[in-house]
């Protein structure tokens, strides 16, 4: 199998290593550095229905890279998207749900798939929309998200609530659901006024028995933070 190893502490590089005839596949210009032995192809994996549907599932690009040890063994550096850290998943008894922008890469094992999700889940949930790419199969799944990474263990009896753009990708197992981080006001309206005037907002409650990776950063918070800080084009 392919071996997935996160090499440095801030904004790392997912290092690859494969042997001749191993495949993976990433997202499109993950690519920082190969060896010579390896091979590069852009494809739609799966055709255009099943491309689109990630697309709007976990804002993946149409081609995905897909990298080949074709002459010999050979290794690879890859860098995600997000600038934070990198997790790396077993898929296969467990598959994992992803949230939007979190999928770097996966072994040719692993089959990204497309599924629905609840009408609250996606208008409230920042998870993807009304459609969520799911990782089933057998290999490794590499995902990220902003900041530091951290892996929690749901339990059933303890339920955990989290603010939803802190969440990267949960087992599939677990059940979720749309909540208010304020449960003091009688009603819905009332909880909703209270939580956002908490600056909380609306979180995702786990519960069940799984894992759930985090992120430190808020991408929303972190996304205005970029915008303050660039220079103004009127200038």
């Amino acid at each position: 199998m392919a071996q997935f190893t996160v090499t440095g502490e801030i904004d790392p590089f997912l290092h690859v290593s494969l042997i001749r005839g191993e495949k993976i596949y990433c997202e499109s210009n993950a690519m920082v550095m190969m060896e010579s032995a390896l091979e590069l192809k852009g494809k739609m994996t799966g055709g255009l229905g099943s491309a689109l549907m990630r697309r709007f599932a976990n804002g993946e690009s149409f081609f995905q890279q897909h990298i080949e040890a074709v002459s010999g063994d050979g290794d690879c550096l890859l860098s995600p998207t997000l600038p934070g850290a990198i997790q790396v998943l077993e898929v296969g008894t467990t598959s994992y749900k992803i949230t939007d922008g979190a999928f770097v890469a996966a072994e040719s094992g692993v089959s990204l798939n497309v599924r629905t999700q609840s009408l609250g889940s996606a208008m409230f949930g920042q998870t993807g929309g009304f459609f969520i790419c799911e990782a089933t199969g057998f290999g490794k799944l590499a995902v990220s998200g902003f900041g530091s990474s951290f892996v929690l263990d749901v339990e059933p009896g303890k339920d955990i609530i989290i603010d939803n753009a802190h969440v990267v990708a949960w087992d599939s197992a677990l059940h979720h659901e749309i909540s208010v981080a304020t449960q003091q006001s009688s009603g819905f309206l009332g909880q909703i006024v209270n939580s956002v005037t908490s600056g909380e907002g609306m979180v995702l409650k786990f519960s069940g028995r799984g894992k759930v990776v985090i992120c430190s950063r808020n991408r929303e918070n972190f996304i205005s933070w970029l915008l303050k800080g660039m220079p103004s084009t009127n200038s």
